[in-house]
């Protein structure tokens, strides 16, 4: 019998994990493509940003050779779609006037998440990289639906790791953010750290 990891064990596992040469090369994954989920409990959200932050991102830059990677926060991504589009504004007022649900369908056009993931590689050509990082998964709910998301990502990433840190549950098959939603099955990546 196994004992549960703590939290704070868990997070130290992250940087020898991505850093390893089975992780960046994509071994061992029969043939899939390297896309990893982290999950925490969402109340550990403002932990994982400082270790990301303070432990991670340092260390992923003083590395020998450096490794070439990007981290996407989902609502900077979607604030900038916005505001390059000249919305942000008129969104803010819709919600404040209308609410979520207006917003939520006025925008389904404009934050398509294929739409979402082609700009993504365009911002950031996976063939540069060593890996991507997303964050914000929970903050740019429902704008933006993690399951989604990957698999339109999925053919566009080649051989470049994807990790996305995600509040909540993912047993293999289903996302459960903030461990009450569920997003539709999603089986397509590989727990980061069990």
């Amino acid at each position: 019998m196994t004992m549960t990891q703590t939290f704070e064990e868990r997070l130290n596992q992250i940087l020898p994990r991505i850093t390893s040469e089975d992780f960046l090369q994509n071994r061992g994954l029969g043939n899939e493509i390297g896309f990893w989920i982290f999950e925490y409990p969402p109340e550990q959200e403002m932990a994982v940003r400082s270790f990301l932050s303070e432990v991670v991102e340092p260390a992923l830059r003083r590395r020998q050779p450096p490794l070439r990677y990007v981290c996407v926060n989902l609502l900077e991504l979607v604030v900038d779609v916005l505001e390059h589009r000249k919305l942000f504004d008129k969104v803010i007022k819709m919600q404040a006037e209308k609410g979520d649900d207006a917003v939520f369908a006025s925008l389904q056009g404009v934050l398509n998440q294929e739409k979402l993931a082609q700009r993504i590689v365009g911002l950031h050509n996976p063939d540069e990289l060593d890996m991507m990082i997303f964050t914000g998964v929970g903050a740019a709910y429902p704008l933006v639906r993690s399951h989604t998301l990957l698999n339109a990502l999925h053919p566009l990433m080649k051989n470049t790791p994807l990790l996305m840190f995600f509040p909540g549950r993912y047993d293999g098959y289903s996302l459960r953010l903030f461990n009450k939603l569920t997003d539709k099955h999603y089986y397509r990546a590989f727990r980061l750290v069990p």
